[in-house]
């Protein structure tokens, strides 16, 4: 596969190390999103969180609403509208540091938030490496104090600027020899022997499973770079990077891979949104063999 990347301008990582966030706190620039979800997520930002860091809620912030997972699956993007919107009330403009943690590694709303950034174009987003443990052991000051947003006019961007797949795509991509469709979830969710959220167990027929977690080592924390550059290469042999689209359960995890991918220096495939929770709702082909 061409590493288009190789002759473009260096860009910022995309992944920070927790003491290089300490390096940062008190600079103007610097906005500190948390993102953590779960069980009474807004009491435990409430109760600690990385000092200045504002929160915003996936399921209500950076999803939208649909009818029926079959419609887009259990997070569907907002349109780049809303989202602009939201950014301007966070105070993010063109020329923020845009700092974004959670407490899964950065595999859950934090890759999800990176991917919606860079999406629309900002030139400075990381995810903290390690996520809110990692910054918590490297000295990171807590508050329960939830900061003021300073208020910014909505970011200058109406639509996403990365690729994404819809269902129909996805389809077509599965039963194509020269295009590759990667779902990151679980093995055990790929090969239909569990499935903790949807209704239906199993994969897209013809898609090939590398699980978002084999991005990380035993403590949590990304592969190197090149570590990450090579397992890439190596699983995406010579499909050009927009043949490729990477799914998960619902659009967010699949943004982990795309992360690494970014951080390997990598060009960013596609991402199918709707994903498994799309898809398995839709009457369309369930595989469970591997």
């Amino acid at each position: 596969m061409t590493n288009v990347a190789d002759n473009q301008p260096e860009q910022p990582s995309p992944i920070i190390k927790p003491e290089e966030l300490l390096g940062l706190k008190g600079t103007p620039e610097l906005v500190l999103i948390d993102v953590r979800t779960g069980p009474n997520v807004q009491a435990r930002y409430a109760a600690a969180h990385l000092d200045g860091a504002l929160w915003v809620d996936l399921e209500d912030e950076l999803a939208r609403k649909a009818a029926t997972p079959a419609e887009g699956g259990r997070h569907p993007l907002p349109s780049a509208h809303t989202f602009a919107e939201l950014l301007g009330y966070l105070g993010i403009s063109p020329t923020s540091h845009v700092v974004v943690y959670d407490d899964k590694n950065g595999a859950n709303a934090a890759a999800r938030f990176w991917w919606m950034l860079k999406a629309l174009g900002h030139p400075v987003v990381q995810v903290l490496d390690g996520g809110l443990d990692a910054a918590l052991a490297a000295g990171f000051p807590v508050s329960s104090n939830a900061p003021q947003p300073v208020a910014a006019p909505a970011y200058p961007r109406n639509s996403w600027q990365l690729p994404l797949a819809s269902v129909e795509e996805v389809e077509q991509a599965a039963q194509s020899p020269d295009q590759l469709v990667i779902d990151v979830r679980d093995a055990i969710r790929y090969r239909g022997e569990q499935e903790p959220i949807d209704l239906i167990a199993g994969h897209i027929p013809g898609a090939a499973n590398i699980p978002f977690t084999s991005n990380l080592d035993a403590n949590g924390f990304f592969l190197a770079p090149e570590v990450l550059r090579e397992k890439y290469r190596e699983a995406l042999r010579n499909y050009q990077p927009e043949k490729v689209v990477v799914h998960c359960g619902s659009g967010v995890t699949a943004c982990h891979t795309l992360l690494a991918m970014a951080y390997a220096s990598l060009p960013i495939p596609k991402l199918y949104v709707g994903s498994w929770s799309e898809w398995s709702n839709s009457g369309r082909a369930v595989a469970t063999e591997v």
